[in-house]
């Protein structure tokens, strides 16, 4: 593919032949464009500690099937479930983009936030979807703002504009009291998280309230050390190019008319990434930065058929996950929360849920070898608990996978979660024996 301005230019002289103001628009949307693509390649637009991976560009150029991906993923209606009986918000993604952005942009007194917004971003799994060769399924849509927040203050102008800006998305016959921010904020925002420590300034609010259906995270940032955790998760568009297109053109995308978009991974690499994706490899540098170590995230993506692109380094970064985990969730209550949260949030879907066992299943194995941290019990006390989990997940399951009632173990045996075990330990014919080699109380020495 050829460099924007020229591609562009020659699009732009087919559009000038149906009228003279969509030559000027499409002039104009180069420009801003162009400017755009500069910012972006000089300089990450928020601040990070974090260095280049290895010696590749960091930064590419989307092309005309990935750019229509990302169109299609913005010109999604989205569902915006609210509790009890508020109703579900439906908009359109990059009208919420837009809606927000002006919201925060807009002066303090004409009731915005007066903060400029730097550039915003497709984050995540989404993005992933957008670069993939495949596609990639993803539970939430991931937008970040950048933008300048030196003080609690500008975050809670950044919470207050976005639900100024959802109370102009409610019916017009809802009463003035439930639109209230109160109100408002315990409806329609399942999640929010405010950071400002060790060098981390930035929010998240994340809108939804319905499992099964993807929330949208809007992500607010001034710094952030840590951007991703593995390198199939590192991918950032800038969306300023597309947004501008909306707002100025009047034709439709096509393949021979459509706007620079530029991609960047996190990671360090773009194109080192984008093999990791297509690939299925794991790939991820100094885990002990990210909170949880990405132990969670690790085990989720073995299940899902992803291995590790260097085998022989994968023991390592497995104890400093570990080690971090334990760190950050020392007590087994703790523990058990963020495995609950983690199974509810991250396996949404038929196909997702049958990989619940697989998934504990595999965290048993890491946690078993991997971790050096706790004392003896405490390690035998947190196996215990994933056990409990996996067992419950294959009891739920059993109704699905035979016909026939499971008969009840005797006391004493339980669901074996051995990684040799795997394949078997969901199968009807090993569910319904009670007293399979694979059920004894002592862990099977594979």
């Amino acid at each position: 593919m050829c460099t924007f301005p020229r591609l562009y230019w020659a699009s732009s002289v087919t559009a000038c032949r149906v009228t003279r103001r969509t030559f000027h628009e499409a002039m104009l949307i180069i420009e801003l464009t162009k400017s755009k693509v500069r910012s972006m390649w000089s300089e990450s637009s928020y601040t990070s500690s974090e260095e280049g991976c290895g010696g590749g560009e960091r930064h590419a150029v989307l092309s005309y099937e990935q750019v229509r991906r990302l169109n299609d993923v913005m010109d999604e209606v989205v569902p915006i479930h609210g509790r009890g009986n508020f109703p579900t918000l439906h908009v359109r993604l990059r009208e919420l983009v837009a809606g927000v952005r002006a919201r925060l942009e807009t002066a303090q007194s004409e009731g915005g936030a007066g903060i400029t917004v730097r550039d915003v971003r497709l984050n995540g799994g989404a993005a992933s979807n957008v670069l993939a060769d495949r596609p990639q399924p993803y539970s939430d849509i991931d937008l970040i703002f950048t933008a300048d927040l030196p003080t609690a203050r500008h975050c809670d102008r950044v919470k207050a504009a976005v639900l100024s800006h959802l109370s102009t998305l409610m019916p017009a016959a809802t009463p003035r009291r439930r639109a209230s921010p109160a109100g408002l904020k315990e409806a329609y925002v399942s999640k929010m998280v405010r950071v400002n420590s060790d060098g981390d300034r930035w929010s998240l609010i994340s809108l939804g309230n319905s499992r099964g259906h993807k929330s949208v995270e809007l992500k607010f940032v001034d710094t952030m050390r840590r951007q991703f955790e593995f390198s199939v998760d590192s991918f950032q568009i800038a969306l300023d190019s597309l947004l501008a297109f909306h707002e100025c053109a009047q034709l439709p995308i096509g393949e021979n008319f459509y706007p620079t978009v530029v991609g960047e991974s996190v990671y360090g690499d773009y194109s080192e990434a984008l093999l990791h994706l297509s690939e299925k490899l794991i790939a991820t540098r100094q885990p002990e930065e990210i909170r949880g170590g990405g132990l969670l995230k690790y085990c989720a993506l073995l299940a899902k058929g992803y291995r590790p692109a260097r085998p022989d380094k994968i023991k390592i970064l497995e104890r400093y996950m570990c080690s971090r985990f334990f760190i950050d969730f020392p007590e087994l209550g703790q523990q058990r929360a963020k495995l609950e949260a983690y199974l509810r949030n991250h396996f949404v879907g038929r196909d997702e849920e049958a990989l619940k066992h697989r998934y504990l299943t595999l965290l048993h194995g890491v946690v078993r070898e991997s971790t050096v941290c706790l004392m003896g019990h405490e390690r035998r006390q947190t196996l215990a608990l994933i056990e409990a989990l996996a067992c419950r997940e294959l009891c739920a399951r059993a109704p699905l996978l035979m016909p026939v009632p499971v008969p009840v173990p005797p006391a004493g045996y339980y669901v074996c979660v051995c990684a040799a075990c795997a394949a078997c330990a969901a199968c009807a014919a090993c569910a319904a024996c009670a007293a399979c080699d694979c059920c004894r109380p002592a862990l099977c020495p594979a």
